[in-house]
């Protein structure tokens, strides 16, 4: 049977060195401010507050949800904007250089203070993370995710966003790795029993701690400063000439355009469904590990789970656009549901299985996770009508970020909520709960996920026969100008 440009093995579109070296570049540099974000910051909040009472729950919610809000805020704002301007380039270019500096302005924080100024040092720590997050979601989650829009088509983008997918694991052992040596030095200490034992914060040197979020804030300055020189806008960018801002910024959000694209909007509540389940236990992950697992020494473990899962999501994203997305989806997702109920059947085993579980359960979990959203995300970008990537980043951050981090988070607080009054040492300790509430959540993404699987070979169908047709175009005008010379 002769091949056509409808079937799944059509021929990827070649990026060139010089779009994957931007792509991995200021992907990576992103994913190292956001995991500071995401993890760091969660973490020294509720170390902050870890002896003080339920503290440390109240933070820890009012970081994620209004950071949440921030970014969806901003990306949709900034989304419109980027449309209506045609450039990529300059947001990335300054937004990158401001979240660096707000980065390091974390390290002004006072580490060590009277229970009278914990209302204050969270107002602080609220305020600063999303002033971070207003510039991070404008340069990384509107901007660049755009530019990662313009630059690729239906036959490469799975891989593109496969391998964008691994960059938060990659980052992660970056972050780790850096803090093991500057904000986690002198963390624990062994007694004279053999035990080891973790320092509360207030007793650990606060220059290792300043030390981390200065360096973590030079990441995105340099990602700003080499972007000028590395980056170009995507040739052809179709501007938005609608001269209402506000009403144009709003424009994935019209009743008529959801029944437009109503497809788009099922994909993106699929991977709404795994963000919330993901969100469930990601602000409490380091420390389930620490205090729950009682596994202090997890760089180690944390770097293989990290390294294998991004073995197993780089290798299935070259599947992806070779065979087809549709085939892999009901497979990971099986694949999330029994690992997340694995880890929840630890609490019933002895402490010496919880290591080499985790590192095993947790390379193969991580994989399917990273793999599946990284597909999905795809298949969103598939979705996008030409000349509206921008305004279509806001959506997607309703999507994967402020519902799953507010009902994420409001989820934690039901199944963990009373876990302090459990640790006899009288701090918290992130129950086994946290990952069967995820594997029912994940569970329910089953539902749209079968219209997504279903759509797939449509959808593919048409964006090949159109990328054909733009290609004969171009070529029959490349001809033209032979044949007029001929004459």
């Amino acid at each position: 049977m002769e091949k056509t440009a409808q079937t799944p093995a059509a021929k990827s579109t070649p990026l060139g060195k010089k779009i994957w070296a931007c792509a991995i570049v200021f992907g990576l540099i992103g994913q190292i401010a956001w995991v500071v974000e995401n993890m760091f910051f969660a973490k020294f909040g509720q170390d902050l507050f870890d002896t003080r009472g339920n503290l440390y729950f109240t933070v820890t919610t009012l970081m994620v949800i209004l950071s949440a809000v921030t970014a969806t805020a901003t990306t949709i704002f900034a989304g419109g904007l980027i449309d209506k301007t045609g450039k990529r380039k300059p947001f990335i270019t300054v937004g990158y250089v401001l979240w660096g500096v707000t980065i390091m302005l974390f390290a002004a924080i006072p580490i060590d203070f009277s229970d009278d100024r914990s209302w204050g040092i969270i107002t602080v720590l609220v305020v600063l993370d999303c002033v971070m997050t207003f510039f991070g979601s404008t340069a990384n989650d509107a901007a660049f995710n755009t530019w990662v829009a313009d630059v690729t088509d239906v036959s490469n983008r799975g891989k593109v966003n496969t391998i964008l997918s691994v960059m938060p694991v990659i980052a992660t052992v970056l972050v780790f790795g850096i803090g093991m040596f500057t904000y986690d030095s002198g963390a624990t200490v062994t007694n004279e029993l053999g035990e080891v034992i973790k320092v509360p914060i207030f007793e650990r040197d606060p220059l290792n701690i300043k030390l981390f979020f200065i360096i973590m804030g030079i990441f995105p300055m340099i990602g700003g400063l080499l972007s000028f020189f590395m980056m170009k806008d995507a040739p052809g960018i179709i501007k938005n000439s609608n001269p209402n801002y506000l009403k144009e910024t709003f424009y994935g959000f019209r009743p008529s355009v959801v029944k437009e694209n109503k497809m788009m909007y099922v994909t993106l509540g699929t991977v709404c469904l795994l963000g919330i389940a993901q969100q469930i236990f990601m602000s409490y992950l380091i420390n389930f590990i620490e205090k729950t697992l009682g596994i202090n020494n997890y760089i180690l473990p944390l770097a293989v789970i990290i390294v294998v899962g991004a073995v197993i999501t780089g290798v299935l994203g070259v599947f992806f656009d070779k065979c087809g997305r549709k085939h892999f989806y009901y497979p990971l997702l099986a694949i999330l549901v029994v690992g997340a109920i694995v880890v929840y059947c630890m609490k019933f085993m002895d402490s010496s299985a919880y290591l080499p579980i985790l590192i095993v359960g947790g390379s193969v979990l991580l994989g399917a996770i990273l793999s599946v959203s990284g597909a999905l995300t795809a298949s969103f970008q598939d979705y996008i009508p030409k000349g509206a990537e921008g305004r279509f980043q806001g959506v997607r951050m309703c999507f994967t970020v402020l519902i799953p981090m507010a009902l994420g988070i409001g989820i934690a607080q039901a199944v963990g909520v009373n876990s302090l009054d459990a640790h006899s040492a009288g701090q918290m300790q992130p129950p086994f709960e946290l990952f069967l509430a995820a594997a029912i959540v994940v569970a329910c993404a089953a539902i749209p996920l079968f219209w997504v699987r279903k759509d797939s070979d449509r959808l593919r169908s048409e964006l090949m026969n159109r990328k054909a047709a733009a290609e004969e175009d171009a070529a029959a005008e490349e001809q033209l100008p032979s044949e007029s010379t001929a004459d």
